[in-house]
């Protein structure tokens, strides 16, 4: 999450644009598809398939959950499809039952350890990021758990916007904590009751 009320000292946006201050604690980007105004303060982070529509449920959200949810469950049921073609090509190759049951048991091992792991992703941020990596090879052997994460989740809301809108609204929080402090703000003065005369 970038906080653009307090960064950007170099006058640029990411990608180059002159940025200026606008009124209100707004930034103006000057680009060619027009002027963009950007809130000061925190923005959400963006979620894949929903971007940041998870923050006020706009903009499709319904439609894109939807999509994802009907896409992961499709993709799901094409990964056991090949995984049960995977299985009969292995019976087929008569190499013992020992190595079929462990084909199996490896498969089934790994597809519950993605589920796991890509269910905890959607409600924390991990807590060794270097752990995650070591496990994202287990991970990519047992895709069929991942995309039936993706699709359980996606029933009830966009994955990981739980935890996204509890680090914007704590970010958003203190964000505005800061702002008030600041005695110089002419936004953050509240305004003289008027006097009853």
């Amino acid at each position: 999450m970038s906080d653009n009320g307090e960064n950007g000292e170099n006058g640029e946006n990411g990608d180059g644009t002159a940025k200026t201050a606008a009124p209100g604690g707004s930034a103006v980007r000057n680009g060619t598809t027009g002027q963009d105004r950007t809130p000061g303060g925190p923005q959400p982070e963006t979620i894949r398939f929903f971007g940041t529509t998870w923050v006020g449920h706009d903009s499709g959200y319904g439609l894109r959950r939807a999509a994802v949810a009907g896409g992961a469950l499709i993709t799901t049921v094409a990964a056991c499809f090949v995984l049960r073609l995977a299985y009969q090509g292995v019976e087929t190759a008569d190499i013992g039952s020992f190595a079929t049951v462990l084909f199996v048991a490896v498969f089934a091992v790994c597809s519950a350890v993605a589920f796991t792991r890509t269910w905890d992703g959607f409600r924390r941020r991990p807590a060794d990021p270097a752990r995650e990596e070591s496990l994202r090879s287990l991970k990519a052997i047992g895709f069929a758990g991942s995309l039936l994460a993706y699709f359980v989740r996606s029933l009830t809301e966009a994955p990981g916007e739980q935890l996204r809108r509890a680090e914007y609204t704590t970010a958003l929080a203190a964000y505005e904590k800061r702002r008030g402090a600041r005695t110089g703000n002419p936004a953050a003065r509240r305004k003289p009751k008027p006097r009853r005369g």
